[in-house]
C-alpha cells in the first residue's frame, strides 16, 4: 500500500475501506451514497488503489443512470491499465464498462466487454468476479436477444455466486425463461429461488421474485395462484417503501382476477381505481388496460354507462394504441353500434399486426400479445357472416402464431435497435416505478419503433399475413373443404369452406371437445381402441368424402385427427391457419437430395433407416456417430426430402426449444433457423414431434418448419411404437417416391394401433 504523501496510514486505511463500502452502497441502490464515499476517498488514494477507486466509481455512475460518465471513466482507465495493472481492477472496470454500456442500449459493445471481462478473471483465478461478469453477460445476451445463450451463462455463473448476487442470477433466469415463452420451467426456478431469497433475508429480490413469479403463473394459466402471488408482492413492494411498484403489482392482481373468471361489481370498481392510479404513477399502457377490463366487466353485468369513455390514442407504443382502440370498441357495444365495434377492432389490430411486422418475433414490450389476443376475440365475438368470421380468426392467428425469437435477427443495424428497446423498455419502467419517468426516454423508444415500422433500417421480416380472399381460398383448395375451428367464449363453431362458399357452423361447448380430445389422445399414446367422438359429425354433409384442410384451434391441435370415424382412410392435412396453408401450398416441391438420420436409444431406427433407404437408393444416410447434430442440420440444408428417426422431446410454450436427440446431443428447433433452404417434404419419426400447446396456432415442430418454408411434414402428436413405424414408413416413403401426394400416402399407408398418432402438417 502505498500512501499519498502526507496521508496518514489511518486515513488511507479508511480509504480503502470506503473503496469496499461503494460497492454494498451500490448493490444496495444508493448510488449517490457510494458516489459520496468516492469523494472522501478520492484524495487520499494512489497508484493501483486509486484505479480501483475508478472501477468503483464506474460502477456506481453506471448504477446511478450516470451513463456517458460511467463508459468514459471506465474506458480511459482501461487504457492505462491494457497493459498491465491489477487484474482484479481490470476485472471490475470491464465489469462496469459492460454494465453502462448495456443500461445505454449497446447490448453488443456490453457482450464483448463482459466476455473479456470473464475470460481475463478466469485467467487470473477470480472465480468469484469472473461469475459475477458472467452473470452480467448472460443479461446483456438476453438484452441482445440470444435467449439460449443467456440461459447457458446464467446457468453457468451459478455455482460462483452466493447471497443476493445468486439471487439475483436466478431472477434474470427465470425472467429470460418467461421470455421465451416457457413459463412453467419459470415457475420452478422462480420457487426455489424465493425460498432461498427469504431465508437468506434478500427483501428486495423477494418482492421482485413475488411480481416474476405472477406473471409466470398467470402466463402459465394459473391465475388464481397469480392473483395470490401479485398480493403478496404489492404487500412486499408496500413494506419496504417501493412504493411505485405497487402499482404494476395492482395491475398484475387486476388482470389475474379477470383471468381467473371474476366479473363482479368489486372488480369493476377496483379496475377503475387501478386505472387512476397507474395513470397518476406514469404507467399509462398498463392504465389503459385496466380500463379496457373495467369496461368488459361493466358490460358483462349489464352496466353500459359504466364502460369508461374510449378515445383513440394516436402516438404512442403499439399496446398502448391498440388498448386505446379496444376501449372504442367495448364503449360502441354498450351503445349498441356493432359496426362501429368492429371497424374499431380492426383499427387495433392493424396497429399490432404493424408492430409485428416491425419487430417480428422480437418482442420487447410487454403485453402486447396479450392485448392482440383479447381484441380478436372481441372480434371474433362481433362477426356477423361465416366469411367475416374465417377473417377474424385469420387476423387472430396471425397474431398468436409465431413462437418468441430465440435468437437475434441477422441485420445487425436491427438487431442493435431491438437491443435498445429492451434495454430502454427495462430503464423507462424502474424510472416509472421511481417517479422519475424520463420523457426522453419515451421519445427515443419510440422514434426506434416508429423506424423499425417504417423499413427504415432496411430489412424487412416476415410480415403479418392478412386474411386470404375467399376466392384465392377457393381456387387453391380445388377441390378440398377447409375446415377451420373457432373458440368463441366457451363455444366451438367451425367454418367450413367447399366450392367457393364460405358456412358457419356450431358444434358445442369447447371443454367438452377439449375433454374428447385428451380422452382419444391418452387411448392412441397407449395404442387403445379410441373412444367414440361426435366432433365432426355436425359437419359430416358439408364434408362428403372430399379431401380436407383442417385448422384446428387450442388444445384441438393436439389430437390425433385420424383415429375420428369422419377421418379414417381420408386424405386431410393439418395447418396453423388458412393462410398458412395457402403458403405452404404455394412452395414448390423440387427434385434434389434425400436425407435419411437416425438417432440413438430406438432399437429399431438404423433397420427403419434401411428399409425407407430403399425407395430412395442414392439417399444420404446418417446412423451412429455420423447423425451428430450439428451434421445432419447442415445435411438438411437444400435437401428435397428428410426422414429423421429418433426420440422427440416437446417443450410446451415456446417449440422454438423443443428437440430431436442425435448422436452427441438434441438437435433444437432453434438451430433450423441457421438452415437457408428447408427441405419441402419433412418426416420426423420421432414421438410427440406433431404436438403443439394448448392456446397458441403454432403446431410444435411442425409449425417451426412450415414456418421457415418447408411446403408438407409428416409427424405424430402422440407416442410411436418403435417396432411397428419400419413397416409403416417404408410403406408411406415408396408412395413418396412414387409421386403420390402426402396426404394421400399417409392415408393409404397401413396404419397400426402404434402409428396412429401420424399426422400430414402443411399442404399435404
Amino acid at each position: 500500500m502505498e500512501t499519498r504523501p502526507g496521508a496518514a496510514p489511518d486515513a488511507y486505511a479508511a480509504a480503502l475501506l470506503r473503496i469496499d463500502l461503494m460497492d454494498v452502497l451500490a448493490a444496495r441502490g444508493d448510488a449517490a451514497g457510494a458516489l459520496a464515499e468516492a469523494e472522501l476517498a478520492r484524495p487520499v488514494v494512489t497508484g493501483a488503489d486509486a484505479d480501483r477507486l475508478d472501477a468503483a466509481v464506474a460502477r456506481a455512475l453506471a448504477h446511478a443512470g450516470r451513463l456517458p460518465e460511467a463508459t468514459g471513466l471506465a474506458m480511459d482507465t482501461l487504457r492505462r491499465l491494457r497493459r498491465g495493472g491489477d487484474p482484479v481492477t481490470r476485472v471490475d472496470l470491464l465489469s462496469a464498462l459492460g454494465t453502462a454500456q448495456a443500461l445505454r442500449g449497446s447490448a453488443g459493445c456490453a457482450r464483448a466487454a463482459l466476455a473479456e471481462a470473464v475470460a481475463t478473471a478466469a485467467d487470473a483465478g477470480l472465480a468469484a468476479r469472473a461469475a459475477a461478469a458472467r452473470a452480467d453477460l448472460a443479461l446483456a445476451a438476453a438484452r441482445c436477444g440470444d435467449l439460449p445463450d443467456a440461459l447457458a451463462l446464467f446457468a453457468a455463473a451459478e455455482p460462483g455466486l452466493s447471497g443476493e448476487r445468486l439471487a439475483r442470477c436466478r431472477l434474470g433466469r427465470a425472467e429470460t425463461l418467461l421470455r421465451a415463452g416457457l413459463p412453467a420451467e419459470a415457475r420452478a426456478l422462480l420457487a426455489r429461488t424465493l425460498a432461498a431469497a427469504e431465508s437468506g433475508g434478500h427483501r428486495a429480490a423477494v418482492a421482485d421474485g413475488l411480481l416474476l413469479l405472477g406473471h409466470a403463473e398467470l402466463a402459465d394459466g394459473a391465475p388464481d395462484a397469480a392473483a395470490g402471488t401479485a398480493e403478496r408482492a404489492r404487500a412486499a413492494f408496500a413494506a419496504q417503501g417501493r412504493t411505485g411498484w405497487t402499482r404494476p403489482a395492482e395491475h398484475l392482481l387486476l388482470r389475474a382476477r379477470y383471468a381467473a373468471g371474476d366479473r363482479s361489481p368489486l372488480l369493476l370498481a377496483t379496475a377503475r381505481a387501478v386505472a387512476a392510479r397507474l395513470d397518476a404513477g406514469g404507467w399509462t399502457t398498463a392504465a389503459a388496460q385496466a380500463r379496457v377490463i373495467a369496461a368488459r366487466v361493466a358490460l358483462r353485468l349489464g352496466r353500459p354507462d359504466a364502460v369508461p369513455r374510449g378515445v383513440p390514442v394516436r402516438v404512442g407504443p403499439a399496446a398502448l394504441r391498440a388498448a386505446s382502440w379496444h376501449l372504442v370498441a367495448l364503449e360502441r357495444c354498450g351503445r349498441g353500434d356493432a359496426a362501429g365495434a368492429r371497424e374499431a377492432v380492426r383499427a387495433g389490430l392493424r396497429i399490432l399486426a404493424a408492430h409485428a411486422d416491425a419487430l417480428g418475433a422480437h418482442e420487447p414490450r410487454a403485453h402486447t400479445a396479450g392485448t392482440g389476443a383479447d381484441l380478436a376475440a372481441l372480434g371474433l365475438e362481433l362477426a356477423g357472416t361465416a366469411a367475416d368470421l374465417l377473417a377474424g380468426e385469420e387476423r387472430r392467428r396471425a397474431l398468436a402464431r409465431r413462437p418468441v425469437a430465440v435468437r437475434p435477427p441477422r441485420d445487425p443495424a436491427r438487431a442493435a435497435a431491438l437491443a435498445e428497446i429492451r434495454t430502454l423498455s427495462a430503464r423507462q419502467a424502474a424510472a416509472t416505478a421511481e417517479t422519475a419517468a424520463c420523457p426522453i426516454l419515451e421519445r427515443r423508444l419510440l422514434r426506434l419503433e416508429a423506424a423499425l415500422r417504417a423499413g427504415a433500417l432496411r430489412r424487412t421480416p416476415e410480415r403479418t399475413p392478412a386474411p386470404p380472399s375467399l376466392r384465392a381460398l377457393s381456387a387453391a383448395l380445388d377441390g378440398r373443404v377447409l375446415v377451420e375451428l373457432v373458440r368463441i367464449g366457451d363455444g366451438l363453431h367451425a367454418v367450413t369452406v367447399r366450392d367457393g362458399r364460405a358456412r358457419r357452423h356450431v358444434l358445442g361447448p369447447y371443454a367438452a371437445a377439449a375433454r374428447d380430445a385428451a380422452l382419444l389422445r391418452t387411448a392412441v399414446d397407449h395404442a387403445d381402441a379410441p373412444p367414440p367422438s361426435a366432433l365432426l359429425a355436425p359437419l359430416r354433409d358439408v364434408l362428403g368424402d372430399r379431401e380436407l384442410v383442417l385448422a384446428p384451434t387450442g388444445a384441438l391441435h393436439g389430437l390425433p385427427w385420424a383415429a375420428l370415424p369422419e377421418l379414417a382412410g381420408r386424405p386431410f392435412t393439418v395447418a396453423p391457419s388458412a393462410a398458412a396453408w395457402l403458403r405452404a401450398h404455394r412452395v414448390a416441391r423440387r427434385a434434389g437430395r434425400t436425407v435419411l438420420a437416425a438417432g440413438p436409444g430406438l432399437d429399431h431406427a438404423e433397420d427403419e433407416i434401411t428399409r425407407v433407404a430403399a425407395a430412395y437408393p442414392d439417399a444420404e444416410r446418417l446412423t451412429g456417430a455420423t447423425a451428430r447434430a450439428e451434421a445432419v442440420r447442415d445435411a438438411l440444408d437444400g435437401a428435397a426430402v428428410a426422414h429423421v428417426a429418433a426420440h422427440g422431446r416437446f417443450r410446451p410454450g415456446n417449440p422454438l426449444f423443443s428437440a430431436l436427440r442425435m448422436a452427441d446431443g438434441p438437435l433444437l428447433a432453434h438451430d433450423l433457423e441457421d438452415i437457408a433452404s428447408v427441405p419441402p417434404l419433412v418426416v420426423l419419426s420421432a414421438c410427440d414431434a406433431g404436438r403443439s400447446t394448448g392456446g397458441e396456432a403454432v403446431l410444435g415442430l411442425p409449425g417451426v418448419l412450415l414456418a421457415l418454408g418447408a411446403r408438407t411434414v409428416i409427424a405424430p402428436v402422440t407416442r410411436v411404437a418403435d417396432a411397428e413405424s419400419p413397416a409403416f414408413m417404408a410403406a408411406l416413403h415408396r408412395a413418396l417416391a412414387a409421386g403420390t401426394p402426402p396426404a394421400w400416402a399417409l392415408a393409404r399407408a397401413p396404419a397400426t394401433p402404434g402409428t396412429a398418432g401420424f399426422l400430414c402438417f402443411g399442404a399435404g
